[in-house]
């Protein structure tokens, strides 16, 4: 005979809390594992009452939104919670923030008013940073794969090494200015800036997949390793842009905020 979950006395959901946090200097290299012990430890330390799920084994009510990958910095991570207790969002935000790492930022608290998230995440906004680099190099190698139809790259996944398109999903790819706080020419060298939209698709496809796909149509290979931060995520809409399609990505909070 199935043994059955024991009952217990489980507090409602009466809030639920969307974050975006980021992730900045060293802390990049913290993998989603390694931000979700640290959450929860903030949590708990903070007192935020959580609400939780029944069964043999009942665990925070937290969902997570399409992580940026280990060794990326991030603006916009985001992180949903059930709360058993009406909040003040912004005093959590202090809360949690200060309880966190430096480098784990919780950057906004607002309160869920508009169902899935998940759905309005549909591109991110890449800044990658390629030292080492000239502008003219970096812009020859983005026309050479903005050229192309498709540009096919091979990844090792979980599942094995797959192979797909990483031209695809890319809906903008140009030279940017200099990185914040640099000056062109400076003692460095120069450091070409590559400014990318990509919608989310499966697989994913990544910044190391863009950058393996500008190696093989443009034998761009950067001397040391690119910097690479994702500046935004959410819904693909018409905005300001320097290419012939005009897409930028919007807020996916903005609806709550309202």
């Amino acid at each position: 005979m199935a043994r059955q979950a024991p009952v217990r006395d489980v507090a409602p959901t009466v809030q639920r809390l969307r974050l975006r946090y980021a992730k900045r200097g060293r802390l990049r290299f913290t993998s989603t594992r390694d931000f979700q012990r640290a959450l929860e430890r903030a949590l708990r330390r903070t007192g935020v009452p959580m609400a939780y799920s029944q069964g043999f084994n009942p665990h925070p009510r937290i969902s997570y939104a399409n992580a940026a990958p280990t060794g990326t910095a991030s603006e916009a991570e985001y992180v949903e919670l059930a709360v058993t207790a009406v909040l003040d969002p912004e005093k959590v935000r202090e809360a949690l923030d200060a309880a966190l790492p430096p480098g784990l930022d919780v950057v906004e608290v607002v309160e869920v008013r508009t169902p899935d998230l998940a759905d309005r995440l549909e591109a991110s906004v890449w800044r990658i940073e390629l030292p080492g680099v000239a502008d003219a190099d970096a812009a020859a190698a983005a026309t050479a794969f903005l050229e192309r139809a498709e540009v096919e790259v091979q990844r090792l996944t979980k599942s094995g090494m797959r192979t797909f398109d990483a031209r695809g999903p890319v809906v903008r790819l140009d030279v940017a200015g200099d990185p914040p706080g640099a000056a062109a020419g400076d003692a460095e060298g120069p450091c070409a800036i590559l400014d990318l939209v990509v919608r989310h698709v499966t697989p994913s496809v990544r910044p190391d997949d863009v950058l393996t796909a500008l190696r093989q149509v443009a034998d761009l290979v950067p001397p040391v390793p690119p910097r690479v931060t994702r500046l935004a995520q959410g819904p693909l809409a018409a905005g300001a842009s320097t290419g012939p399609v005009a897409l930028a990505v919007s807020d996916p909070l903005a609806a709550d905020r309202a």
